[in-house]
């Protein structure tokens, strides 16, 4: 399935030059990556991440 992503909706580039994916889109897509994304709206964060603790 392929997607048209909106820049401003779906995502933005960061001061580095990275293109970052929003929250909003992260909650469009339906699930978490478990990559500590910047936006997540699942409450999987990097400290979570090196822990190796699952969201709960």
């Amino acid at each position: 399935m392929s997607q048209k992503l909106t820049e401003g909706e779906d995502f933005y580039f960061n001061a580095q030059g990275l293109m970052v994916l929003t929250a909003k889109y992260l909650l469009k897509r339906g699930y978490c990556c478990k990559n500590a994304c910047t936006n997540c709206p699942y409450g999987f964060r990097k400290e979570q991440k090196a822990a190796g603790k699952q969201p709960g």
